[in-house]
């Protein structure tokens, strides 16, 4: 009965050991799962602070285009969907734009606004676009499109600008 005492003894002594070095092992793969999801996920770059737009800026805006949209969809290995919008953005006449903030919009049926996000496609730390210059932007919707959206373009409206 003294071997089976000891075994019994040793294989308890063994149990939060084992334990231990499981939940251990499990917590690093969550904190992985945590910082590789914050890694993949699109960065947003509306700050707290908007950008100007009264009457000067509105006035100006009406001279800045969009082109070429097109939207793409991705999930990452979480299964969340991302809707990306792509296109280009032109500066149409001789001032240079610092930073631009826009309003993306999807619609339903009946042109309701079912979605919105607001994002800078330049920031002030950006090269700025000058006049009669182009440049290609991506704006990432993190979430999912409603059923009702309408399948077709969202509207782009600029909704914040820093002119030089």
């Amino acid at each position: 009965m003294d071997n089976q005492d000891t075994a019994g003894r040793e294989e308890r002594s063994r149990f939060p050991a084992a334990f231990a070095i499981g939940a251990v092992v499990v917590l690093l793969l969550l904190a992985g799962l945590l910082l590789l999801n914050r890694s993949i996920q699109p960065k947003r770059s509306v700050a707290a602070a908007k950008l100007p737009f009264g009457s000067y800026e509105q006035a100006y805006a009406e001279r800045i285009h969009f082109q070429d949209l097109a939207l793409s969809h991705a999930n990452n290995f979480l299964n969340q969907e991302f809707t990306y919008v792509t296109g280009t953005v032109s500066n149409d006449d001789v001032k240079v734009i610092r930073a631009l903030q826009v309003t993306v919009e999807f619609h339903d049926p009946f042109n309701q606004v079912i979605l919105r996000q607001s994002d800078r496609l330049i920031e002030p730390t950006d090269q700025p676009l000058g006049p009669k210059q182009q440049r290609n932007f991506q704006v990432t919707i993190e979430q999912r499109l409603p059923a009702e959206w309408n399948q077709q373009y969202p509207s782009i409206r600029v909704t914040g600008l820093v002119l030089e």
